[in-house]
């Protein structure tokens, strides 16, 4: 059990641990063309920016939003590049941990609450009584709602670590048994993996994306 899960173990041979380095590693991949002209690379990459903004700026549902789309934009290319970083062999997968997804989720959603509750504090009150409620239940609701906003950000991290952490487990799972296994049956097992790491590749996608709409609309609600 201490082997399976010695991939998640984020201390290295010297006294100064340098996995944490990863989180930024992908800027280094980044051609340094990329920067310079406009090219197909960097032509696709706004494509899927601008895509993103328009989303982020429908959930966001304010006209003075003044550019925070920026904000989720970057909280998304950053989680997705380090979900795809977490793919390569020997890369340690800062994602995979609570407190590096906690890092992320926490400032943001204690933000959202301090601005919500010091500009417009009536607006935070009404959204814990939901509409058409029964005046009898209405301190349970409340209650209710006070626990499930207390619990966001525990829920953004705990859902990006568990994604991460449930992957990356199956597929050290099923390459630990490759020795063992006979010639016939381990083409068969290569198949699985590259059909895992694919699947793998696109829940590091989806994770990221979720992960940037709910805190959207973490932070939609504050208005």
């Amino acid at each position: 059990m201490m082997n399976l899960f010695s991939s998640f173990d984020p201390t290295t041979f010297s006294y100064l641990s340098m996995n944490w380095l990863s989180t930024i590693l992908f800027i280094f991949f980044v051609p340094s063309m990329y920067w310079l002209i406009p090219s197909r690379m960097n032509m696709a990459w706004i494509l899927m920016m601008m895509t993103l903004h328009k989303e982020f700026k429908i959930l966001i549902n304010n006209k003075n939003f003044k550019g925070s789309t920026i904000l989720f934009i970057s909280l998304f290319t950053f989680i997705m590049m380090n979900n795809f970083l977490g793919l390569f062999p020997y890369i340690f997968t800062s994602t995979s941990h609570l407190n590096m997804t906690l890092s992320l989720s926490l400032p943001l959603w204690v933000s959202f609450m301090i601005f919500g509750w010091c500009k417009n504090t009536i607006h935070m009150f009404a959204h814990l009584v939901p509409q058409g409620a029964p005046s009898t239940l209405l301190p349970f609701l409340v209650l209710i709602e006070t626990i499930s906003n207390i619990i966001r950000p525990g829920t953004l991290a705990i859902r990006l670590t568990a994604n991460m952490i449930a992957g990356h487990l199956l597929i050290t799972l099923m390459s630990n048994s490759g020795p063992t296994l006979q010639l016939k049956f381990l083409s068969l097992l290569i198949s699985l993996q590259m059909l895992l790491l694919i699947l793998e590749s696109a829940v590091s996608i989806i994770q990221s994306y979720v992960f940037s709409i709910l805190t959207t609309l973490y932070s939609s609600e504050v208005n």
